[in-house]
C-alpha cells in the first residue's frame, strides 16, 4: 500500500467530512485485500463482577495483526490505538501493531495550500506518535509506524 500510495493535492483540498478521501482510498485498499475492521469483546471478571476492558475496534485485522491509519485525528487517538494494541497483545490475540499517519513534514505542504490549520500540530503526525512509541505506550507489543512524506505528493492531481 505504501509503495503504491500518492498523496493528491485534490485529496487534502477536499473536505472530508468524517473521512477524508485520503483516510477512503487507504480504507478501499486494505478492504480490497480482504483485511476486515474488528470489534474485540474482551470481558475481565473479579469474582462475580463483570467488568468490561477499555477496547474498541481495530480498522484491519487479519493474521494477527491490527492495522490503524490514524490521518488527521486529535493526538490522543494514538493512546486509544496503543493501548489496545498493549492489551491485544498481553491476551495474546495479536502479535503486532502498525499505524499508517503522515510525516510531521507535510505540514509545509498543507500550510502552502492554506489547509494549514486544518492539519495542525494537534493532530496526528510522526511528531506526536514517536514520543509515545519510545515511552513505551504499546507495552510489550511491537508498533510498526509509518508516516507518508512529502516524496508521496503529486501537486497536479
Amino acid at each position: 500500500m505504501l509503495s503504491e500510495f500518492t498523496l493528491k493535492r485534490s485529496d487534502i483540498l477536499t473536505p472530508g467530512g468524517g473521512k477524508s478521501p485520503i483516510s477512503r482510498g487507504i480504507n478501499g485498499f486494505f478492504y480490497n485485500r480482504l483485511w476486515k475492521e474488528h470489534n474485540f469483546e474482551i470481558e475481565v471478571r473479579a469474582d462475580d463482577a463483570v467488568t468490561l476492558a477499555p477496547t474498541h475496534h481495530v480498522d484491519y485485522f487479519r493474521s494477527r495483526i491490527a492495522i490503524e491509519t490514524e490521518w488527521n485525528n486529535k493526538d490522543p487517538f494514538f493512546d486509544r490505538d496503543l493501548t489496545t494494541f498493549r492489551l491485544l497483545f498481553e491476551l495474546n490475540v495479536l502479535s503486532v501493531g502498525a499505524i499508517i499517519t503522515r510525516a510531521s513534514e507535510l505540514q509545509d505542504i498543507f500550510d502552502e495550500l492554506g489547509k494549514g490549520r486544518s492539519f495542525g500540530n494537534s493532530t496526528t503526525h510522526m511528531g506526536k506518535l514517536i514520543p509515545k512509541l519510545n515511552n513505551r505506550a504499546s507495552g510489550g507489543c511491537p508498533v510498526l509506524a509509518f508516516g507518508i512524506k512529502k516524496t508521496a505528493y503529486e501537486a497536479n492531481a
